[in-house]
């Protein structure tokens, strides 16, 4: 734990707010909390876009969270959501495509993102690792880089299967080798699991209990 410090984890959080019942008062809250942790980002839904957040980094989800969205549906949602200001589109795979081992449905569905928001905008793809076999695991990060995606990204965090494991994201890394980053997402909620996740390759974290994660951490 003492390896890592409470700001450098900080600077690789989205704090993140994706419940269907936040209200604007909500987001509010949100944007200030994360100023106040030090956070990098703020994660919210699209119907709450735009935000006024100055100093931190816009994200936003496409195809949330079931994946089952036509691409041109999820492209559409994605060139709004940067229109309104996201630096940032999560979007959720058609993880059935993967499940059924058609790659190729996986990409063209990746692509329609990509092409709708072409580099004015990052973009994470979200596996749903938790679902998927170590080689579909594989195969997806692999399909994600092709499509031209800047992030892999474990979970939506509201899969009945589960969400972020260190055995996934050491998977995720290896198969990225760096060229991509990796997203740890979905019930995190201490600074252990974040520290585990760390190490096992995470480059950017998505948590919904940011200060709680934060405080087991040395200041």
């Amino acid at each position: 734990m003492a390896q890592i410090s409470r700001r450098e984890v900080a600077a690789m959080i989205d704090h993140t707010l994706l419940s269907p019942d936040a209200t604007p008062a909500d987001v509010a809250a949100l944007i200030e909390e994360a100023r106040e942790l030090g956070v990098f980002a703020i994660c919210v839904s699209p119907s709450m876009l735009p935000v006024r957040a100055p100093g931190l980094a816009v994200a936003t989800v496409a195809g949330f969270p079931s994946g089952k969205h036509h691409s041109l549906v999820k492209g559409a949602e994605a060139r709004l959501a940067v229109e309104q200001g996201a630096a940032e589109v999560d979007m959720v795979i058609d993880v059935g495509a993967a499940r059924a081992g058609d790659y190729n449905a996986v990409l063209a569905d990746i692509l329609a993102v990509r092409e709708s928001i072409g580099d004015r905008a990052l973009l994470k793809v979200i596996i749903e690792a938790a679902a998927l076999s170590d080689d579909a695991i594989i195969e997806v990060c692999r399909v994600a880089e092709q499509a031209g995606a800047d992030f892999v990204k474990t979970s939506t965090g509201f899969h009945p299967a589960g969400g972020a494991s260190v055995h996934a994201v050491e998977l995720m890394a290896k198969t990225v080798g760096g060229r991509l980053g990796v997203k740890a997402s979905g019930g995190i909620r201490t600074a252990e699991q974040a520290a585990e996740l760390i190490a096992a390759g995470a480059t950017r974290l998505g948590l919904s209990r940011s200060r709680e994660v934060l405080e087991g951490f040395p200041a």
